[in-house]
């Protein structure tokens, strides 16, 4: 009889509850994003976030039983994420998994919201036959987070070198952002360009369109260079970038009238690339353009510096921005050209959802790392 555990995800603006077999098989998967709620702030409103949350919960985890055809009962286990997060967020989902576990008198097993994305990579891999190998560096890149990690499977693994389902995972930083996360400066320079939020996928598919020479010329292209960061290598920094976006568009007044006609799309709902696009100048796009790749060039060289400098022959990257297209293009030529061998999760278990959770609670739960009665959230817990 395989292991059922119901994941819980609650450390941001997305409530999120799955139920995962044996730490590998997805039975259901379900997500309540708050987009909606948040759009008009340019931003996640912490005490909404938390609001949303408690209306969210219950239906959420029903819906989840649901679509993996199970009842409360067959349930072996309970993960939910401890932290780091919002800690409003957070408590929504520790209560109630906390309440969950005791009343089922099932296992409650606390999980690190950032181990969850190292998962999430091992999750749909094994479906390929190509599991990534250990030891490896994995970049966390979100709209919270920007972080390096080597990642080694833990030496009291229940599952040792074999099925990564069952490792255990050991970690150590390498590396972290001094100021914005990534996803938070594309939501920051988005918000500056009126372009709407969340603001990476719409970058994105706005850079696309300059990379593929729609109203794009290199003479209206801005340089931004690449970050110089004394002391450890594999920081990152991107306050910088963002700054000197702030500045190019001060500098140049034509911009205003073009914002203010994409104000008024945002207004009447007219928010996708398509929508937008007739309104970017191709002075725009090339902001839009070089932004990107300055923040995927310094992402994609700092991670495989490390991987050569670790000796490790495998990068993962996961979290929200690993859906990024340019940075998975990048990511994949500049790896093959130094043999090394690049993961991402999915694009649907590259945003926050509950079936990491659920995955990585399986090892910690053969490892019988449980979560006594007292447990609470932790908005600052590090992995490492």
């Amino acid at each position: 009889m395989p292991t059922r555990i119901l994941g819980i995800e609650s450390s941001c603006d997305e409530t999120a509850a799955a139920v995962v077999a044996d730490g590998r098989e997805i039975l259901s998967s379900v997500v309540s994003s708050q987009l909606d709620v948040h759009r008009k702030y340019g931003g996640v409103v912490p005490e909404l976030a938390s609001r949303e949350h408690l209306r969210q919960i219950v239906p959420v985890v029903r819906e989840a039983l649901l679509q993996a055809g199970l009842d409360f009962a067959d349930i072996d286990a309970v993960g939910v994420t401890q932290g780091p997060g919002l800690v409003g967020s957070l408590l929504v989902g520790v209560t109630y998994g906390k309440v969950l576990a005791t009343e089922l008198r099932k296992p409650l097993v606390p999980i690190n919201h950032l181990e969850g994305h190292v998962h999430a990579v091992f999750l749909e891999a094994h479906l390929e036959g190509k599991v990534p190998e250990l030891p490896a560096v994995c970049l966390i890149v979100s709209g919270g987070h920007t972080l390096l990690y080597h990642v080694q499977a833990a030496a009291n693994s229940a599952g040792g070198n074999g099925d990564a389902a069952t490792r255990g995972f050991a970690f150590r930083r390498l590396g972290g952002t001094r100021d914005d996360a990534a996803g938070e400066a594309y939501d920051k320079v988005a918000r500056l360009l009126a372009l709407g939020y969340p603001g990476g996928p719409i970058v994105d598919q706005l850079a696309a369109k300059a990379a593929s020479g729609e109203k794009f010329r290199d003479k209206d292209a801005p340089n931004f260079g690449p970050v110089k960061i004394k002391g450890n290598p594999y920081d990152f920094s991107f306050s910088g970038v963002k700054t000197a976006v702030l500045y190019y568009v001060r500098a140049h007044p034509e911009f205003a009238e073009e914002i203010e006609v994409r104000k008024k799309a945002l207004l009447e709902g007219r928010r996708k690339a398509a929508d937008l696009f007739p309104s970017c100048s191709p002075r725009t796009l090339a902001v839009i353009s070089k932004f990107q790749s300055a923040v995927v060039r310094d992402l994609v060289e700092r991670t495989l510096e490390a991987a050569t400098e670790t000796g490790s022959r495998t990068v993962l990257v996961s979290g929200g921005v690993a859906a990024n297209s340019e940075l998975r293009d990048r990511f994949t030529s500049k790896a093959a050209a130094k043999g090394i061998s690049v993961f991402f999760p999915s694009r649907a278990l590259s945003t926050d959802n509950a079936a990491m959770i659920a995955a990585a609670a399986y090892p910690h739960l053969l490892a019988g790392h449980l979560a006594p009665f007292d447990l609470n959230a932790e908005p600052n817990l590090r992995l490492a």
